[in-house]
């Protein structure tokens, strides 16, 4: 689901003279910080919208021919430094008014409150506590400029752009996800299947995120649908957390476990491939078909958008299996920890 930045104007972007509005070009003065910041944001993936209030915009007290100036000046420093709004909202009631479309009224928000964007991972960010309580009616997060410097913003924004939650209902199974890939709370997994339960905790704990994974499939046909579904699931839900996948290694780990190794080379980079060199030599390892454990990293690398490779020898085929899971979990987590030095796009294309 899309997601957006809802970002006030005076006060926030704009510096605001105390009790007056920015309504000439001596009172034209950015907030220290803004430009850089909104620069920053504008590469996360978020769509950026402008929700401001303007009391009385068009009425003779405020002439809109004395605003599209100062609008447009706005517009064009930061349009220079790669800053482009999605979409500029102003409400031009006044206070008295009590329109709906003022804010903190969702009014003028109707396009953003219909279900396609995730609003519980949206931002609000504004100077008054009335931006507080539109992210507050919107169920989005408030960051607020005063108590908060936009560098302040920039680094919240990030660190809150990294979970997701997924749910996928068939006839066959029913599956919720939730991760967090900057968190090691603690995890849950629960398949009907313990071998896979087990097989699928150790990628939270080997790639240092929270994962809750519930499934209810049809086992009372076979495994294959759960396993798949999985599989699926999961990976949408790393799509869906990795976002704009700016700051991330992308690239990702090799380990031996007693008498067992495995190699899991992994490449989120939007195309989909898997090859397999994996050879188990019994049926079933508790209660999980082994030609099963390949179909749900091809379903997982599918969903993602991910190539991988991975190649395992060993005699103990539980070994074998959980071998290969923990090498893919370190992988995993090499690939999505994000370099909090460089939020650069890891690809020459500009485009994951």
């Amino acid at each position: 689901m899309k997601k957006a930045l809802f970002i006030d104007r005076d006060g926030t972007i704009l510096a605001e003279p105390a009790d007056e509005q920015i309504d000439s070009l001596q009172k034209f003065e950015f907030v220290p910080g803004a430009i850089s910041a909104l620069k920053e944001l504008s590469g996360l993936g978020y769509e950026l919208v402008m929700v401001s209030n303007q009391d009385g915009l068009g009425t003779p007290a405020f002439p809109e021919s004395d605003f599209e100036p100062l609008q447009k000046l706005m517009l064009d420093i930061l349009a220079s430094e790669g800053v482009k709004f999605d979409d500029i909202l102003i409400d031009r009631s006044f206070p008295e008014d009590n329109a709906p479309t003022r804010k903190p009224r969702t009014g003028m928000l109707g396009a953003y409150t219909g279900g396609s964007y995730d609003l519980a991972g949206s931002f609000v960010i504004g100077d008054r506590d009335s931006d507080m309580q539109l992210a507050s009616n919107l169920g989005a997060r408030g960051l607020q400029i005063g108590p908060m410097s936009w560098r302040n913003v920039v680094d919240t924004v990030r660190g809150g752009s990294r979970e997701a939650e997924y749910s996928r209902t068939t006839r066959e199974t029913s599956i919720s996800v939730k991760i967090n890939l900057e968190s090691r709370a603690e995890s849950s997994i629960s398949t009907g299947l313990r071998f896979f339960d087990h097989m699928l905790e150790q990628i939270p704990h080997h790639a240092g995120i929270s994962l809750s994974l519930s499934c209810k499939g049809d086992l009372d046909v076979d495994e294959h649908h759960t396993v798949e579904d999985c599989g699926i699931a999961l990976g949408k839900a790393f799509r869906e957390a990795l976002g704009s996948s700016h700051g991330i290694g992308r690239y990702g780990f090799a380990l031996p476990m007693d008498e067992s190794r495995a190699m899991v080379l992994l490449d989120i980079g939007g195309r989909s491939e898997l090859v397999w060199d994996v050879t188990f030599t019994r049926e079933y390892v508790g209660d999980l078909p082994t030609e099963m454990i390949v179909h749900f990293f091809k379903s997982f690398c599918n969903a993602l958008g991910c190539n991988m490779y991975v190649s395992a020898r060993g005699e103990n085929n539980h070994h074998l299996a959980e071998c290969v899971f923990k090498a893919f979990a370190r992988s995993l987590g090499q690939a999505v920890r994000r370099n909090t030095a460089d939020d650069s796009l890891p690809s020459s294309k500009g485009l994951l």
